[in-house]
């Protein structure tokens, strides 16, 4: 772990200066300046000479802020994954939370949340005893949103369909908007059969019988794995059943 915050030195002054001056800190912005002014050995350029050597040196205190940025962003969605590794999703959901601040156009990070939101919301049980469902419902909503972001950046992210699919199904109880979502998975992913075992589930649910046998009929054609191969059989049958009984 000690080694995931190791700049090189000049960064690590930078870094250690930017979060001074955004901090709000005691010092005031004249007192920040002149510790610049130190540490660059710039101080009221005049000539053209003095203006172009200053710009060149801002640029480069500049240029270290954005490397030591980007580089905490890209530890902080590492230390996320070991954490979802590791099956500690609160920790994950936080570090994940961190990395979005500095990449908040990241489809994957956004999916991360969801996955580690969903796996919250089954944890978050009524301790104090209130009958109170709040907490989960958070997360629920958490997880839906951070997967339908995933998809604004990335409209054709097929983890974050199929997250927000089984989300729908299994959570949410939501079978109309699970059916359009993973029905747009499987244009896209047309032999995704764990897609197919959800979108069966979600057309059963919605009385839509031919099309769960239909999904199921395309899973047994397709799997090479004799469990899938059994359970769309099985599936398959309930489904029958239940229609003949209608």
């Amino acid at each position: 772990m000690s080694k995931m915050f190791f700049f090189r030195p000049s960064a690590c002054v930078v870094v250690a200066s930017f979060f001074l001056f955004v901090s709000g800190c005691s010092k005031s912005n004249k007192t920040i300046i002149r510790m610049q002014h130190f540490e660059e050995n710039v101080k009221n350029p005049t000539t053209v000479d003095e203006l172009k050597d200053a710009i060149k040196k801002y640029q480069d205190r500049i240029d270290d802020i954005q490397l030591a940025q980007s580089q905490i962003g890209i530890w902080y969605k590492i230390l996320g994954s070991r954490y979802l590794d590791n099956k500690m999703y609160g920790e994950a959901l936080a570090a994940f939370q961190k990395a979005l601040e500095y990449y908040p156009d990241n489809q994957n990070l956004y999916y991360y949340v969801g996955v580690c939101a969903g796996y919250m919301a089954n944890a978050s049980l009524d301790f104090a005893a209130k009958g109170s469902s709040t907490e989960k419902n958070n997360y629920l909503k958490l997880a839906e949103s951070a997967y339908q972001q995933a998809l604004q950046i990335e409209p054709r992210y097929i983890r974050a369909l199929y997250g927000l699919g089984v989300l729908y199904v299994f959570e949410l109880d939501e079978n109309e908007k699970a059916i359009a979502v993973l029905e747009q998975l499987l244009s896209i992913d047309t032999k995704n059969t764990d897609a197919m075992f959800v979108l069966a589930r979600a057309y059963y649910v919605a009385h839509q019988f031919d099309g769960a046998v239909a999904l199921y009929d395309k899973i047994i054609s397709l799997t090479k794995s004799d469990e899938k191969k059994k359970e769309a059989e099985t599936n398959k049958k309930i489904v029958l059943d239940a229609s003949y009984a209608k």
